[in-house]
């Protein structure tokens, strides 16, 4: 008797019994060998009651084709590569049909459609989409190296949309450059960095995750909190979320590079005048930001720090973070280990 999870029923007509009768529709994990390689993936399939035990799985062609895609992305997410999905959207964000993207990036016209559908794209393939996908400026420079691939007026269609996208998307491309260039010195997991690597898109999705539940979020708070959201997971977890790098300051612990933090794109900053007329950062929940980068277990680390913090003030949430050894045990202008972060006291 075939196993797995049921999806749904599916009317229709069964080859396995010529009738036409109400089918279930499963999935379950299986495993197929993708070059020289065994690779666990989601597999769809549907069953027939009236078939024999030993035969009573059938797949259609398009099933077929969605099981093998979903294999062929399974092994790319082992390797770091782009997925089917993660291609159409890089042509898709920049509005050009396969062959376009093929064309701009100097490709075989084909490539594009097999990347999608069939096909595994190497790891030099893969960096070169890369390089589009995250920053504008190179698929205008494709654009200009392979001119003579597109007619006048398809080439100025093509240049609109890529500088579209430059005033906004390409301002957090270049934003995150200066952002991630202030962490060139920590790129190896270490005590510094809580033994994780900087992720800045778990850092926008994490600040706008706590905004969605902290009212009046802004930036002396926030810092704290972020370091507390660190601490924790490192206690909890042996490492941190962010990858951020602490030092000790006066109001407590700051990450490196924090002005360029609050001026990625995709951060809801806004600069407001306090009651007496001095200047702060308010932090807002992003909209439409996707908060499922976060995992369960991250999550319940973050809402324990909110539901610690929530209503603190600034000063109290600095006054509260001096006492920690942490603190007490470093200079001004000393990175703040996380062997000595994950020494937090207990909420």
């Amino acid at each position: 008797m075939a196993t797995g999870t049921l999806i749904r029923k599916v009317h229709m007509d069964c080859p396995l019994c010529d009738r036409k009768h109400e089918v279930e529709e499963r999935k379950r994990v299986a495993t197929i060998i993708l070059k020289g390689e065994e690779i666990s993936y989601e597999e769809k399939f549907y069953l027939c009651a009236n078939a024999d035990a030993d035969e009573n799985e059938f797949e259609t062609g398009s099933m077929t084709n969605a099981n093998l895609l979903n294999a062929r992305n399974a092994y790319r997410v082992k390797h770091g590569l782009l997925t089917s999905e993660e291609i159409v959207a890089i042509r898709e964000n920049y509005g050009l049909s396969q062959v376009d993207l093929a064309r701009l990036l100097g490709w075989g016209e084909a490539t594009i459609s097999r990347y999608e559908s069939k096909a595994i794209q190497d790891e030099a393939y893969d960096t070169m989409l890369r390089l589009v996908k995250d920053n504008p400026l190179i698929a205008l420079d494709f654009l200009k190296k392979n001119a003579v691939k597109f007619s006048d007026q398809k080439r100025a269609e093509i240049r609109t949309k890529i500088v579209e996208k430059l005033g906004s998307y390409g301002k957090e491309y270049l934003t995150r450059q200066a952002f991630e260039g202030e962490y060139a010195d920590f790129e190896e997991p270490s005590d510094a960095n809580g033994f994780t690597i900087l992720d800045v898109d778990k850092i926008e999705v994490l600040i706008s995750y706590i905004a969605e539940k902290v009212p009046n979020l802004f930036k002396v708070k926030l810092m704290k909190m972020l370091w507390y959201v660190d601490a924790v997971s490192c206690k909890m977890r042996g490492r941190a979320m962010t990858g951020l790098v602490y030092r000790h300051n006066t109001m407590g612990a700051l990450p490196m590079g924090h002005y360029s933090l609050m001026n990625l794109e995709n951060l809801n900053v806004h600069e407001e005048e306090s009651y007496n007329y001095d200047s702060m950062l308010h932090i807002y929940p992003t909209k439409g930001m996707d908060y499922s980068i976060l995992n369960d277990d991250e999550k319940e680390i973050i809402d324990k720090v909110i539901n610690k913090f929530k209503n603190y003030k600034a000063k109290d949430i600095i006054e509260y973070m001096h006492e920690e050894k942490a603190y007490v045990e470093t200079k001004p202008g000393d990175i703040i280990p996380f062997s000595l972060a994950k020494e937090i006291r207990e909420f």
